[in-house]
This record gives C-alpha cells, sequence and structure tokens, in this order.
C-alpha cells in the first residue's frame, strides 16, 4: 500500500471536519456524529455531517455531495472524524469505499495506520478487487 506524506493542508482538512462536527455533533440523538472534509484539486474544500435516520447517509456522501453540487469533479483528498476516534480520524465504511472508488478513483483518505499513526492513502487500497460496472460495447 503506497503512503502519502501527510501535509499541513491535510491536518487542517482534519481540523475542519472536527470543527464542522463540533457545531453539528447530536449527542443522544446521533444523527449527526461524524464530520467529513474534502479537498479538491483547485484547493476548495466542502464540508459534511452524517445525516442518520432509517436511510441515513455517511458523511463523506454528504461532503461530496456537496461538492458536487457545487460543480467539483476533480478531488484530492478526503477525512471522516469523531472526536473520540483515535486522532479523530475514522476510515470510510465499506460503502463510502465504494462510492469514493466510483467518483474519485484517484482520491487520497486520511486514516490511521495500524499503528495509530495518521496516513495517506489511495482509495484504491482501501478497495482491493472492487467492484466496477460493466458497461456494453
Amino acid at each position: 500500500m503506497k503512503r502519502y506524506e501527510v501535509t499541513a493542508a491535510d491536518r487542517e482538512l482534519i481540523a475542519l471536519a472536527l470543527e464542522v462536527l463540533a457545531m453539528n455533533f447530536d449527542d443522544g440523538v446521533y444523527n449527526h456524529t461524524v464530520g467529513s472534509a474534502i479537498r479538491c484539486k483547485n484547493g476548495k474544500i466542502y464540508l459534511g455531517v452524517n445525516c442518520d435516520g432509517i436511510h441515513g447517509s455517511c458523511a463523506e456522501f454528504i461532503s461530496i455531495g456537496a461538492a458536487i453540487t457545487a460543480g467539483e469533479r476533480d478531488f484530492d483528498t478526503i477525512v471522516a472524524t469523531h472526536d473520540h476516534a483515535k486522532n479523530g480520524l475514522l476510515p470510510p465504511c465499506g460503502n463510502c469505499r465504494q462510492m469514493l472508488y466510483e467518483y474519485a478513483p484517484d482520491i487520497r483518505v486520511l486514516l490511521n495506520d495500524e499503528n495509530g499513526e495518521i496516513v495517506k492513502v489511495g482509495i484504491a487500497d482501501l478497495l482491493p478487487l472492487a467492484y466496477t460496472q460493466i458497461i456494453a460495447e
């Protein structure tokens, strides 16, 4: 698994995701318990929190949805956060990994490695042998 340098801009992305979560955390109801931040290749950052419910949506879906709604299509790095998690970082769930692979196959993800250190890896490394749609030619 290739690891990329964790930069000051990446640490800022983590801080912004934790900040949006702190502004929206819904203790006891658990509707908004994860914050996410996605940085586009042009440097713009979009934030999101999960929206829980019968058919809830993860924070990563919300942040990338905000970016796409704003016309973005080129993504650099994403992070999901919770203030009680090690380094404040959560790995993307399987559903988010698949969505990120489909919408941003070269995106990098900030998370903790097996030693609890912050690392940045490519989404393809988090979803080996990923499902891909078969398009008939």
